[in-house]
């Protein structure tokens, strides 16, 4: 035997005074838009309120529908996962040899090359230095 449905006066009394919140706004842009001053953006939100009326009271009737039959949670002894087709496919990596781009490999050669003159940077090959860099400015 089931259980006999729960009334909430609180909460639907909160859903109708929204929902008529919402058709008094309506009805007030719509008098603004037939008005001298009135503007298109005023039929616009004459027309939206009546819609957020509606939702109102689908939300009220969705809470009621869903308290009455909760929807049964994942066992607890699994990870819930997600399915494989619906993420989109993992990008690869570019791998680039100096025959792709011969430019960037010249460009990259050059910088080396400034890096072991200037002593601040190993060259292409070393390991590295032991000699600490000062690199502070005043």
């Amino acid at each position: 035997m089931s259980a006999p449905p729960r009334r909430r006066p609180a909460l639907i009394a909160l859903a109708l005074l929204a929902a008529t919140g919402c058709l008094a706004l309506g009805w007030w842009q719509w008098t603004r838009f037939e008005s001298n001053a009135g503007t298109f953006q005023n039929l616009g939100y004459a027309l939206q309120w009546p819609m957020f009326a509606v939702f109102c009271i689908y939300a009220y009737r969705k809470f009621v529908i869903l308290e009455a039959n909760p929807e049964t949670p994942p066992a607890p002894d699994r990870p819930t996962e997600i399915p494989e087709e619906l993420l989109p496919p993992r990008p690869g990596f570019a791998t680039l040899t100096e025959d792709d781009d011969p430019v960037l490999a010249e460009y990259n050669r050059y910088l080396a090359d400034l890096a072991a003159a200037d002593g601040d940077a190993p060259a292409a090959g070393d390991a590295g230095t032991d000699t600490p860099q000062d690199r502070t400015t005043a």
